[in-house]
């Protein structure tokens, strides 16, 4: 199992720090893909080095894609070509795709969000082209997961671990993380 978390310039730390540990807190292979330079800078300041370039990836030998929020992080996400290109193809092989805060509007922009239910950080509603919005933490509807923002990373990447691996394997990495709240 391989999921893609790319990270553009102006991510959210939080978002993709939790996502890429709880994935592989699961065992479950994340790479991370630099969309313009290395190390990427996010929101607040903190670099990352990603794994590889976003060029070295393919949609074919991916599981999933997670978008991580954050701003100007989700708009440089949104206005790449292979990002909507390689999101598309996913969704449309029934793969998992999933985005959280400001990145859900990368869905939307991409056309994958039409009739489906959604969350997103509040003021990105307008860019969920299509979606069906609800207040919640996370929301699961088929192939895509969405997330309302960085104190939902948790809950948002155990909502991906039970979609790729289990509800046991879920409920695991939850008690080990000591996560108390339901989402």
């Amino acid at each position: 199992m391989k999921v893609l978390v790319p990270l553009a310039e102006g991510f959210e730390e939080i978002e993709a720090i939790s996502i890429i540990d709880v994935l592989r807190r699961a065992e479950i292979e994340v790479v991370t893909a630099y969309c313009t330079a290395n190390p990427v800078k996010g929101s607040h300041g903190i670099s990352v080095i990603a794994d590889t370039a976003l060029a070295e990836c393919s949609s074919d030998e991916l599981d999933a894609m997670i978008l991580p929020g954050g701003m100007p992080g989700s708009e440089n996400l949104k206005n790449n070509q292979d990002i909507i290109a390689m999101l598309r193809s996913l969704h449309d092989k029934g793969k998992l795709v999933g985005a959280i805060c400001a990145a859900p509007m990368v869905l939307g922009h991409a056309g994958i969000l039409r009739g489906k239910k959604a969350t997103c950080y509040p003021g990105f509603e307008n860019e969920l082209a299509g979606a069906v919005l609800l207040n919640q933490p996370v929301v699961t509807d088929a192939n895509v997961i969405t997330g309302k923002g960085a104190g939902c990373a948790i809950p948002f990447a155990l909502e991906i671990v039970s979609t790729l691996k289990s509800e046991e394997v879920k409920n695991t990495l939850k008690n080990n993380l000591q996560v108390y709240w339901n989402l």
